[in-house]
């Protein structure tokens, strides 16, 4: 009787396991942020802003921008692709970058000394704390 409760015991335990383990594995997936007017298939498609098509998207994007607000590096990698820079900075900042204009690296198309860019700026726990549009690097 005594070794019938323990097994009962464990199998219980070892259940409730499993589901807090799942429970944490569907808490920690990120997905994709939903935005209306912008054309995120294009801005994945303009790489460093070199074929100008995220320029188009603009003002769209300034009207939504604080959306992205603690969001995840993650939730920002499948909304917008891989960014264009990462940027690390003290007290374990990230600035994920992604080019409006052709950045330096654009081979095929005049770049701007200066070129315009979304910054993100992530804290510590990989959260959106800041979204600007700027000229200037971060």
């Amino acid at each position: 009787m005594k070794n019938s409760n323990t097994i009962r015991f464990i199998n219980m335990a070892f259940s409730l396991l499993l589901c807090v383990f799942f429970a944490g594995l569907n808490m920690q997936c990120s997905s994709k942020v939903k935005i209306e007017g912008l054309d995120l298939e294009l801005w994945k498609q303009d790489r460093n802003g070199c074929l100008g098509l995220r320029a188009k998207d603009l003002e769209a994007f300034r009207e939504v921008k604080n959306e992205f607000l603690a969001k995840d590096n993650q939730a920002l990698i499948k909304t917008f692709g891989r960014p264009d820079k990462v940027e690390l900075a003290d007290r374990s900042q990230t600035f994920f970058i992604y080019f409006i204009e052709p950045a330096p690296a654009c081979e095929d198309t005049e770049s701007v000394d200066t070129p315009l860019m979304v910054i993100f700026r992530l804290n510590a726990i990989s959260r959106v704390s800041e979204v600007t549009i700027s000229n200037l690097a971060p």
